[in-house]
């Protein structure tokens, strides 16, 4: 069992100072998955990989009763935190750019959207019916998608070969893509 396995155990037995002594161990491993989901957004974001990293860290180990079998699943829980905050953070924009509590106005035809958060958020409603339809495939897709992990990484936390892994990601993306289409077509 390595360390980070028995930290989450003591973190799971209420040993006051496992929390701690996770971070340090986990840190550099979480910048890698944030950096990698930032990567894919917008250059004018405005949440950085940092805080991403320490949101995601106290969402994880906070005054919620968490529990981890093993590191695996502590890094699908963190990939499942961050998709989580980048998903708030995209609605909050959207908020703010489309008035927030201000009366709307129409301005015929005139629309200022970033396409960075509309997309997330197609994604997210995509994935959610996924998750519904087929839990393993969605969970595939934010490890892969959200948590910057190689098909291979990605069979391993999920215990599945790589081959039905890459089986599952060809059909969730088509899926994927299938659905955000139709969501845009009915936007329009």
């Amino acid at each position: 069992m390595n360390e980070v396995t028995q930290i989450l155990q003591r973190i799971e037995s209420g040993g006051p100072t496992a929390a701690a002594e996770l971070l340090p161990l986990v840190y550099e491993e979480l910048r890698t998955l944030a950096r990698a989901r930032m990567a894919r957004e917008l250059p004018e974001h405005t949440l950085q990989a940092t805080a991403l990293v320490h949101e995601a860290y106290l969402r994880l180990v906070g005054n919620e009763a968490q529990t981890w079998a093993n590191r695996a699943q502590f890094f699908s829980a963190a990939a499942e935190a961050m998709r989580r905050i980048l998903i708030d953070h995209a609605r909050r924009r959207r908020a703010q750019r489309h008035g927030g509590d201000a009366p709307h106005l129409a301005l015929e035809g005139i629309e200022i959207v970033a396409p960075g958060d509309d997309e997330l958020l197609a994604v997210h409603e995509a994935l959610d019916q996924l998750m519904r339809h087929d839990a393993i495939k969605a969970e595939l897709v934010k490890l892969k998608y959200f948590a910057g992990l190689t098909t291979e990484e990605a069979a391993g936390v999920l215990k599945l070969s790589v081959s039905t892994a890459r089986r599952h990601w060809e059909y969730s993306r088509a899926w994927l893509f299938r659905e955000t289409n139709r969501a845009r077509r009915a936007d329009a």
